[in-house]
């Protein structure tokens, strides 16, 4: 079943867990897990393996920090549905690694067309970064706005989308 779900809300919100609950809820067992997070620290690794056996077994993980379009085109066909978490990491990733906007911007086209033409189910999990306090930082005033401008985009392309709050899965799509 093609299906393209966007989940997002703040951290801590239970994106993650609800992502994985409604992967459970697509037939198939081709289920690839599309990482993005480079955990840099102790304390990211561990988060990292927790994730992990939140998962279990029946996952075939892809680490993709930059690479996210590709990995999603590659491997569309061979899965029944992929999650991707997150998409606010991929987001730094690319920050950190240019500051050239036209760049950018082509990470986030090829990110949009490898979600509408993906043959399975994706589920997509993002931060809402934009409903807090201006950054003080221009670093952490583009993150924002790229991060806005993704989740735009990806909302605007999903089937549904979901918005986390303490836990509680609301559809506003």
């Amino acid at each position: 079943m093609r299906e393209i779900i966007f989940i997002f809300g703040g951290c801590r919100s239970g994106k993650s867990r609800h992502a994985l609950e409604l992967s459970d809820s697509i037939r198939g067992e081709n289920r690839i897990f599309i990482a993005t997070c480079v955990p840099l620290d102790e304390e990211m690794k561990q988060r990292v393996e927790r994730h992990q056996k939140e998962r279990g077994q029946n996952w075939t993980t892809i680490e993709a920090p930059i690479r996210l379009p590709e990995a999603i085109t590659e491997n569309h066909l061979k899965a029944d549905v992929i999650v991707v978490d997150c998409l606010t990491f991929w987001i730094s990733n690319i920050i950190l690694k240019t500051d050239d906007q036209e760049t950018i911007s082509r990470h986030i086209q090829s990110l949009i067309q490898s979600i509408e033409t993906a043959r399975c189910a994706v589920i997509l999990v993002a931060n809402e970064v934009g409903a807090g306090i201006v950054p003080d930082n221009a670093l952490a005033r583009r993150f924002r706005d790229v991060a806005g401008h993704v989740n735009q985009n990806v909302a605007a392309c999903s089937d549904k989308v979901i918005w986390m709050g303490a836990g509680i899965p609301v559809k506003i799509k």
